[in-house]
């Protein structure tokens, strides 16, 4: 409840006087130590993500999202040629920093510049990247351009509520759950309700720190197991 009234006596929310609206993200890449994230293009990505999309023969990765799997690099291409190629969503692959290979993607879409609003989406990592130390980095960068570089207020997570791991890594990785929007949407022939999850510019810079401490390899042993976990940092 807001302790701020109007000249009614009507409770208000806080005020934001100096709010002036954010740039949209830029289309540079993020460069991470364990990953770096650029703009997708067909040309440079395709035939990397299929193969690496591949690697999951059970297509365990698709089903939560309203495309693929894909049969064959030129349906790949396709997908990227019509789907993630402009403005809104604003498709990045995940390249992994050893291979040089991308190995997932990610977006930004429901883009607000005029209130600060700005969702993560459209998250897709192959075998070669899940629960691996780029992965989380690859969402802490886009994090860190979000609240660090763009100066926006507030950042969405949404998915199937039926989406176990990514209710999960919403959760790992600082985004509080708001609620469940029931029928919200359908795809593949079925019914979506979709849960709401959203991180805050003023919890920011502590989970920034957390996601340092923990992304540093001193956090890491010989075997590349971690010793802290994240939501130990986040606590």
């Amino acid at each position: 409840m807001s302790d701020r009234t109007n000249e009614l006596g009507q409770p208000i929310g806080f005020a934001v006087p100096d709010w002036s609206l954010c740039s949209r993200p830029p289309r540079e890449p993020m460069q991470g130590r364990y990953v770096r994230l650029e703009p997708i293009n067909a040309a440079s990505h395709a035939q990397d993500l299929f193969e690496a999309f591949a690697a999951d023969r059970e297509n365990r990765i698709w089903t939560y999202l309203p495309y693929g799997p894909f049969a064959s690099v030129d349906d790949c291409r396709i997908w990227i040629e019509n789907t993630c190629l402009g403005d809104d969503p604003l498709f990045h692959a995940i390249i992994d920093g050893d291979t040089g290979r991308a190995v997932g993607v990610a977006s930004y879409l429901r883009i607000e510049p005029a209130v600060g609003v700005i969702e993560v989406g459209h998250i897709n990592y192959a075998p070669a990247l899940q629960k691996t130390r780029g992965a989380t980095e690859a969402m802490y960068l886009m994090m860190r351009r979000v609240f660090g570089e763009l100066g926006y207020r507030r950042y969405e997570w949404k998915c199937d509520a039926l989406n176990a791991g990514s209710c999960a890594a919403a959760g790992r990785l600082g985004f509080t759950y708001e609620g469940q929007f029931r029928q919200a949407t359908m795809y593949k022939g079925r019914n979506r309700d979709t849960n709401w999850y959203s991180t805050l510019d003023t919890e920011w810079p502590a989970l920034q720190r957390a996601f340092e401490a923990w992304l540093d390899p001193s956090n890491f042993d010989e075997a590349g197991m971690q010793k802290v976990r994240l939501a130990k940092l986040m606590s």
